[in-house]
């Protein structure tokens, strides 16, 4: 960071020492040298969402802006929560990363990650137009990270090497890995699983080493991540729906000119639109190749119903932690 801002201020300062260009003229030739993680490989949409923003803001900066893609947190060492930390502190620019991950620095962010809370992707858009983007904005804000508009990993599903996954008492005594927010703790405790944290870097060692027997993810990162090579069972339950925030360091936005505002934030939509749409056109091409790899099980309406009827006690609980505000932001019926 401070190296970035020493670079603006030699730029400006030449420029209106030299006398010849305006205080304005100057802010709207700075250059940028920004850097960006995402938790997942190449191979996801998260990268390539990520390096079509940054061949965006090069290309409609006029080469001013740069920006570097790193994949696989490798700016953290693998940990995602630290890499949220790292972009609310300043250490780095921008990041894709899931509320979850955000979640586990402030609970309040799960709030639209509630279990079975939409079902399915035109209930998720809806809520999310009419309130929950805005309130995820504020809540970012508090945090020093300036949202530029959600993209989503999709609906999160289930896999195991122990059975298939058909009712609520199959997930009893199955050691599966979960991200670190207690609303997922709770929810497969309550089910009687056996949930382990840890950073999804280590789930496919511990998957082939049986230190874990299942973990919860959407398609594209179990397909991305080759999940299949090492787990027999997929269950397709939309259990969660898994938004992803566009963030960049709030201190860094505000810095940026008004012409350099538009820029990314034109780029960011267009970013957030392209990764939307090619997880969605992806997800159903990946099951079906998941198919070929794994068992793969598709909950009917009723056996949902029976996760959903199990799960409401844990909303009473979570309503206290998410706030009223929140709560009512994120849900369906308003």
């Amino acid at each position: 960071m401070k190296s970035k801002s020493w670079r603006r201020g030699v730029a400006v300062l030449a420029c209106l020492t030299l006398g010849g260009c305006t205080a304005v003229d100057a802010a709207s030739e700075e250059t940028y040298s920004w850097t960006m993680t995402v938790t997942t490989g190449e191979s996801s949409t998260w990268y390539k969402a990520a390096q079509r923003f940054a061949d965006t803001l090069e290309e409609r900066s006029g080469g001013r802006m740069k920006l570097d893609v790193f994949t696989n947190e490798q700016l953290s060492a693998g940990d995602p929560a630290a890499g949220v930390e790292q972009l609310m502190h300043g250490d780095k620019d921008f990041s894709y990363n899931s509320t979850i991950i955000y979640a586990g620095i402030d609970p309040r962010f799960g709030a639209i990650n509630a279990p079975f809370l939409y079902r399915d992707y035109e209930e998720a858009d809806r809520v999310i137009e009419r309130s929950a983007r805005e309130a995820y904005e504020r809540l970012c804000a508090e945090h020093g990270v300036q949202m530029l508009g959600f993209g989503e990993s999709g609906f999160r599903q289930v896999t195991n090497n122990v059975r298939p996954i058909r009712s609520p008492g199959d997930l009893a005594g199955i050691k599966i890995r979960i991200p670190g927010i207690g609303l997922f703790t709770d929810f497969f405790r309550d089910l009687s699983a056996n949930p382990l944290t840890m950073n999804f870097s280590e789930v496919f060692t511990s998957l082939q080493q049986g230190t874990i027997e299942g973990q919860e993810n959407p398609m594209d990162v179990i397909s991305s991540a080759g999940l299949a090579e090492v787990q027999r069972y997929l269950t397709i339950w939309n259990y969660v729906y898994d938004p992803l925030v566009l963030g960049m360091n709030k201190e860094e936005f505000d810095a940026l000119s008004e012409q350099d505002k538009r820029i990314v934030t034109e780029a960011a939509e267009e970013a957030n639109e392209y990764q939307i749409s090619s997880n969605r056109d992806n997800e159903r091409t990946q099951v079906s190749e998941q198919a070929e790899l794994m068992e793969v099980t598709e909950l009917s309406d009723e056996q949902l119903a029976a996760f959903r009827e199990s799960v409401r006690p844990l909303y009473a609980e979570y309503q206290q932690v998410w706030g009223p505000e929140l709560t009512r932001a994120v849900s369906p019926e308003g």
